[in-house]
């Protein structure tokens, strides 16, 4: 039994090294710095058209990660708060910038499974926010978090469209470029 479980083990690791490996290869061949392994729980994965991945499935960020990106504020109000509310999180583009993601469709998908699809120039022509914090606090699963998308609606009236609500996923859980 000991002697399967060590086999089992050393099998998994030989993968887990080979797959890294492919990823820092596939990195440096795009020039882009490889992406480091998450130390925490995974709180977004990024797939589809990306060039930098730290996983099979896609690049896969933990808290840190997120925050190591650079956190930017927007001050806004939503359809679903009170007031003008203070949100901090990486900028989407920064994001996509970071794992090379290329394409004109971003799907977006929240923990209960909910998806839609939005256009990649939102990210490109808007500072759209993947905040993770609101009012100083921590986002959790319960206040929409860990990772809200928050759109600047306050300071564009063509983002305070009704018809553009629907993108603002809360409890996100995947980007996927397309």
């Amino acid at each position: 039994m000991s002697s399967f479980s060590w086999t089992s083990s050393l099998h998994v690791t030989r993968g887990a090294v080979t797959v890294a490996g492919l990823a820092l290869s596939l990195a440096a061949a795009n020039g882009a710095e490889p992406l480091p392994a998450p130390e925490g729980p995974v709180i977004l994965l990024v797939s589809g058209d990306v060039g930098v991945t730290n996983t099979p499935e896609g690049a896969a960020f933990d808290r840190q990660m997120l925050t190591e990106l650079g956190m930017s504020e927007i001050h806004t109000s939503t359809p679903w708060t009170d007031g003008v509310q203070v949100f901090e999180g990486v900028l989407a583009r920064t994001l996509f910038e970071r794992v090379g993601g290329e394409g004109a469709l971003v799907k977006a998908a929240a923990l209960n499974d909910y998806t839609v699809e939005i256009p990649m120039d939102d990210f490109l022509n808007y500072d759209v926010l993947l905040a993770i914090q609101v009012n100083g606090e921590e986002m959790r699963v319960s206040d929409k978090g860990p990772i809200w998308i928050i759109y600047p609606r306050d300071d564009f009236s063509e983002l305070q469209n009704r018809e553009l609500n629907d993108r603002w996923v809360w409890q996100l859980k995947s980007l996927e470029v397309q």
